[in-house]
């Protein structure tokens, strides 16, 4: 089947079976290995991409979904690796094994898209759906609250 949508800000145009995951696609088809495949069942958050601007696990969607959709990666988040949040998860140390970054940017980006401020209670639920099991979260809340400082301007770490 014949999909149109954009992808990372440019309009594709695929040719996919119909049971074809998101995921698969993106990393197999296109060739973009950011989005990663942990648990397949939807549990971890590390296929997170950007639908429309919405949070989505991309190991749960077919790509016949995508069908005039805006799709996110972290790939084009920023291809230089200069958004916000990619500059403060390198500032925080918010990224060890790094195996869960790219769906833990893409929930914050989407966090952040809705509420700009959040408070390190919010954040925790934003990211709720995301596992890491290298850094234990704190790290990661903090890169989020200085990301979210950097584009309102208020001051990085606060603990509201």
């Amino acid at each position: 089947m014949r999909i149109d949508f954009v992808l990372n800000g440019s309009p594709a145009v695929l040719d996919v079976p119909p049971d074809r995951r998101v995921v698969d696609l993106l990393r197999e088809e296109l060739g973009l290995r950011g989005t990663k495949e942990a648990c397949g069942a939807g549990d971890c958050g590390a296929c997170t991409i950007l639908v429309d601007g919405e949070s989505r696990l991309s190991c749960l969607m077919l790509a016949a979904q995508l069908q005039g959709r805006a799709v996110t990666t972290v790939e084009g988040l920023s291809p230089d690796g200069s958004h916000p949040l990619q500059e403060a998860f390198a500032a925080h140390g918010a990224v060890q094994c790094g195996y869960c970054t790219p769906g833990m940017l893409l929930a914050a980006a989407d966090l952040l898209s809705r509420d700009p401020d959040p408070d390190r209670d919010a954040i925790r639920e934003g990211l709720s759906g995301n596992l890491c099991r290298c850094t234990g979260y704190v790290k990661i809340v903090d890169a989020v609250a200085a990301a979210s400082a950097a584009t309102v301007g208020a001051p990085a770490g606060r603990k509201r």
